[in-house]
């Protein structure tokens, strides 16, 4: 337990002490994101290379406090070694690729290459992948290129969902963070100190860069960021669907692992299906930039940053609550309601920005 503690004590002090001269150093070496009136909603300039600190952190805390210790047999501790080791390098291979995007910008094919590289670590090399949907529509056992493609779909889907929602204040930042401490307290009480450990030690991280990330913001995390939070919580939520359920108490044994996983990003995984489903829809680039996302309908209500991310905090710490009270349902059922919900909560934004716009 003190490791972790540590792990997420001291992430959360490097970055809040760190980050003001970061963004002293970025004001005078001009690594700021310029205001402009087609998306950016920002009126002045603001450092975009918060993802230096939330990495540095993480990444620190993750080696200092890693529960080798705790881990006693021998089995777990040759899986626990071999994640340490690809974790930390797929998280250098991103962080590079995401800073070199934030000052000078990376061309979409060694972006591409970049990924595909971090995919195949994780999944082939790591071999962290999922091979079962424990009785989701009736699914359990998956084949070989099964579970490679799913987990490489999974990898891809959350790695870009958290750098499409990165668009307000605070937003990436916060629902990272609620997803980090639902992860690790799941794998806590599960047994799995060392993917607590990590789950705790981003969560510390984004909390401490809050201080600063929070509307109205002084620095804003870049690709470097939210690359980082996106290659970590895919890792967590396969290794949370992947767990052993023998070793799972009472507490935790019956609420549906796949759908808890899910439950934890609802927000990104139902924003990017949108937005995608919605540029597809108009015949443009699923990756173009916009100002369609669901916190952008929040603005158009009248919230201000700070209100909007408060807002979809409450969102996301509601989605998790469901399936973990409708533990006692069927797999497939807690993953209907838990999926209805989402959506359908999600569009009242939509909804009303239309009726404004109809008054109009």
């Amino acid at each position: 337990m003190y490791t972790i503690l540590l792990g997420f004590a001291t992430s959360f002090v490097i970055v809040l002490l760190s980050l003001p001269s970061l963004i002293r150093i970025a004001f005078l070496k001009r690594l700021v994101d310029e205001p402009d009136k087609v998306r950016k909603t920002h009126k002045r300039r603001i450092p975009s290379i918060g993802g230096i600190m939330i990495f540095a952190g993480t990444l620190f805390a993750y080696f200092l406090w890693y529960p080798f210790e705790n881990i006693h047999e021998f089995d777990h501790l040759a899986v626990a070694i071999k994640d340490f080791k690809y974790i930390g390098a797929s998280m250098l291979i991103l962080f590079f690729i995401g800073v070199k995007d934030d000052i000078i910008g990376t061309a979409a094919v060694k972006k591409l290459a970049g990924h595909l590289l971090v995919s195949f670590i994780l999944v082939i090399m790591a071999q962290i992948q999922i091979t079962s949907l424990h009785g989701l529509f009736g699914i359990y056992a998956l084949d070989l290129w099964a579970s490679i493609f799913l987990s490489v779909f999974t990898y891809t889907v959350i790695v870009n969902a958290f750098n499409l929602v990165d668009g307000v204040d605070g937003l990436a930042a916060g629902v990272g963070a609620i997803a980090c401490l639902a992860y690790g307290a799941w794998f806590f009480y599960a047994g799995g100190i060392e993917n607590a450990s990590l789950a705790f030690a981003l969560a510390g991280s984004l909390l401490g860069f809050l201080f600063f990330n929070f509307y109205p913001a002084k620095i804003f995390m870049g690709d470097a960021g939210s690359l980082i939070i996106g290659l970590i919580i895919s890792v967590l939520s396969i290794k949370l669907i992947e767990f052993d359920a023998s070793e799972l108490p009472e507490e935790i044994l019956h609420i549906s692992k796949p759908v808890f996983a899910m439950a934890c990003i609802a927000y990104p995984l139902v924003d990017t299906l949108r937005i995608f489903v919605y540029r597809a829809l108009r015949g443009i680039s699923p990756f173009s930039a916009d100002r369609n996302h669901i916190h952008h309908r929040l603005n158009d209500l009248g919230m201000n940053h700070g209100w909007v991310a408060i807002t979809l905090y409450l969102y996301t710490i509601s989605i998790i609550c469901i399936p973990v009270f409708l533990n006692s349902l069927d797999p497939s059922i807690q993953l209907l309601i838990t999926s209805l919900a989402a959506v359908l909560i999600a569009q009242i934004p939509i909804v009303l920005v239309a009726i404004k716009n109809k008054k109009k």
